[in-house]
C-alpha cells in the first residue's frame, strides 16, 4: 500500500507539536511556581495546561507582578532617603495608653514602608463626592508656593471643573503645579485628551504614570497601575482617600444609563504627616521624571502641629519586595479584641486575609463587612461573592450598599482606637499589582468619625444572611467559581 506523499510531513509536524506541547508543560511546572502564591501558581498552570499557547502568551504578557528593575531601584533610594531624614523623629505622644499590640504594627509599617508614626495631626473626613472636589479646590486656592497632584483617574468635566479651574488660578498667580495621573487608568475614560490639552494650555507640568507607550519604547506589564489618590499643598495640607477627580458616574454611557453613582471617602490632613504623604508624590515624580525634588524632601516637624492624632503613611505596590498593605491589614485583624469594620468595594482576599478575618469572628470579635450590592466589574464582583458563604458561616456580618450606588470607599476601624483609610482595596490586585497609599490613624476621635460613616452605611444597607445566600441560583455559583479562579491569575 502506497502512503500519500504528504503523510510523512504531517506526521513529523504532529510529533513536533507534541514535543513542543510537552516542553511547554514541563517548563511551566518548573517556572510558574517560583516566588508565587500556591493558588496563583495553580491557576496559571491550569490555564497553560488547558490552553497552552494562549496561556503561555498571557503569562509572558502579565505573569510578572513586579515593576521594572530601574523603578524598584528608585523606590529603594527613596526609602533610604525617608529613613535618613526621619531618623529619631517618631513624634508619638506618651500620654495615651495605646494597646500593647500597636507598637509592633507601627514597627512593621516602618520596616516595610520606611515612614514613621508621627503625632500632632488633624484629620477631617469628607464623604460627599462633589463637596470633596470643591474642598480640594479651596485647598489649591490657598496655595502660595506649590501644589502636588496625583490621582489614578483625572478627567475635566462639569463635576471636576472647580478642581481644574483652581489649578489654572494657581498657575496664573505663580504657584508651581506638578501633576501625575495614571496613563492607562485615565486613558480608559472619556475626556482624557481634552484634559491633557487643558493642562498643557494652562502651564501645568504633568506626566503620565506607568505609561504604556510603545511608540516611545515605554512598556511594562500593562496592568501594573498607580492607584494612589493624593493632593499636597505647600507641604502644609494634604488630601488622600478613594476618590478620583471626575464625575461620580465616571462619564461612561452605561453607567449614566443605569444611574450609577460612586460613593467615596476622602480625608483632609494637617500636621507632620503631610510630609509623609508628600514623600509618596516625590517617589512617584522621581520614578516618572528622574527628577528628585531636593528642596521638598520629606521632613517631619512638630512645630505648629494642629491636632492630637498620630498617623503613619503606609505605601505599597510592586515597587516593594513585600505586600505592605496586606501585612498591615492582617496584623490589625489578628490584633483586634472587640470590633472590626471593613469597607471595600472589591473584596477578594488571599488565603492569609480570609483566615485572619474568619479567625477574628470565630474568636468572638464583632466583624462586619460593607460591600456594594452592584458590582461594576464582573469578574471581581463574582470572585468577591465566592467568599460570602465562608465569611457568613464564620460569623462575619455582610452589609450590601444598595444600587445605584457603588460603594467605592476603602477604610477599616479596629476596636475604638485605630482607623485605616486610603486607596487600597482588599483584593489581590491592590496587594500585588497596584501602587497604593494607606494611612493608619491612631486616635479615638478619628475612629469615632469613621464609625459614624459606617453607621450611615449600615442604615442604608441590607444585611445578607446565610439562608438567603445559600438559596442563590446554580448559575450564580458557577460564575463565582470561574471568577474566583481568574482572580488568582496574578
Amino acid at each position: 500500500m502506497d502512503w500519500p506523499d504528504w503523510l510523512p510531513s504531517l506526521t513529523a509536524s504532529a510529533v513536533a507539536l507534541l514535543v513542543v506541547d510537552l516542553v511547554v508543560r514541563v517548563t511551566a511546572v518548573a517556572v510558574v511556581p517560583v516566588n508565587r502564591r500556591p493558588s496563583s501558581a495553580l491557576a496559571w498552570l491550569l490555564t497553560i495546561f488547558f490552553v497552552p499557547y494562549l496561556g503561555v502568551a498571557a503569562f509572558l504578557l502579565i505573569g510578572n507582578p513586579k515593576l521594572p528593575r530601574a523603578r524598584r531601584r528608585k523606590q529603594r533610594e527613596i526609602n533610604r532617603l525617608i529613613l535618613d531624614s526621619t531618623k529619631g523623629m517618631d513624634l508619638v505622644s506618651t500620654e495615651h495608653p495605646w494597646p500593647p499590640w500597636l507598637s509592633g504594627i507601627v514597627e512593621l509599617n516602618r520596616n516595610l514602608g520606611s515612614m514613621p508614626l508621627v503625632g500632632g495631626n488633624s484629620a477631617v473626613l469628607c464623604g460627599e463626592y462633589d463637596e470633596a472636589i470643591r474642598a480640594m479646590a479651596r485647598s489649591i486656592d490657598a496655595a502660595r508656593e506649590y501644589v502636588h497632584v496625583e490621582f489614578y483617574i483625572m478627567t475635566k468635566d462639569a463635576t471636576s471643573e472647580p478642581f481644574f479651574t483652581a489649578l489654572q488660578r494657581a498657575v496664573e498667580r505663580g504657584v508651581k503645579v506638578r501633576l501625575l495621573l495614571d496613563h492607562v487608568g485615565s486613558l480608559r475614560y472619556p475626556g482624557y485628551r481634552r484634559t491633557i490639552r487643558f493642562l498643557d494650555r494652562i502651564g501645568v507640568e504633568w506626566h503620565p504614570m506607568l505609561p504604556v507607550q510603545l511608540h516611545k519604547l515605554k512598556y511594562q506589564r500593562p496592568d501594573l497601575r498607580n492607584h494612589r489618590k493624593l493632593l499636597v499643598v505647600d507641604g502644609e495640607t494634604a488630601w488622600l482617600g478613594s476618590q478620583n477627580v471626575l464625575d461620580r458616574s465616571y462619564n461612561k454611557r452605561a453607567n449614566v444609563k443605569r444611574g450609577l453613582q460612586w460613593q467615596d471617602l476622602m480625608v483632609h490632613l494637617e500636621g507632620p504627616v503631610v510630609s509623609g504623604v508628600e514623600a509618596m508624590f516625590i517617589t512617584d515624580w522621581y520614578s516618572e521624571t528622574d527628577e528628585l525634588l531636593q528642596a521638598e524632601r520629606p521632613e517631619v516637624s512638630p512645630v505648629g502641629s494642629p491636632g492630637r492624632l498620630e498617623c503613619q503613611v503606609v505605601p505599597s505596590g510592586p515597587g516593594f519586595d513585600g505586600e505592605n498593605n496586606l501585612k498591615l491589614f492582617n496584623a490589625l485583624l489578628y490584633s483586634a479584641q472587640r470590633r472590626i469594620s471593613i469597607t471595600s468595594p472589591y473584596f477578594v482576599p488571599d488565603e492569609s486575609m480570609l483566615s485572619a478575618i474568619t479567625t477574628a469572628a470565630e474568636r468572638g470579635v464583632d466583624v462586619e463587612l460593607f460591600v456594594s450590592e452592584y458590582g461594576d466589574q464582573f469578574f471581581v464582583h463574582y470572585a468577591e461573592c465566592s467568599y460570602y458563604e465562608n465569611l457568613l458561616r464564620s460569623g462575619v456580618r455582610i452589609f450590601r450598599y444598595p444600587a445605584p450606588y457603588v460603594l467605592h470607599a476603602k477604610h477599616m476601624t479596629i476596636d475604638e482606637e485605630v482607623g485605616v483609610i486610603g486607596s487600597s482595596n482588599m483584593d489581590m490586585r491592590s496587594f500585588m499589582l497596584d501602587l497604593e497609599l494607606t494611612l493608619m490613624v491612631c486616635g479615638r476621635e478619628f475612629s469615632e468619625a469613621l464609625r459614624r460613616v459606617e453607621d450611615g452605611y449600615r442604615a442604608k444597607c441590607t444585611e445578607l444572611t446565610l439562608e438567603q445566600w445559600l438559596a442563590r441560583s446554580r448559575m450564580q455559583v458557577i460564575k463565582e467559581n470561574v471568577a474566583r479562579l481568574t482572580s488568582a491569575l496574578q
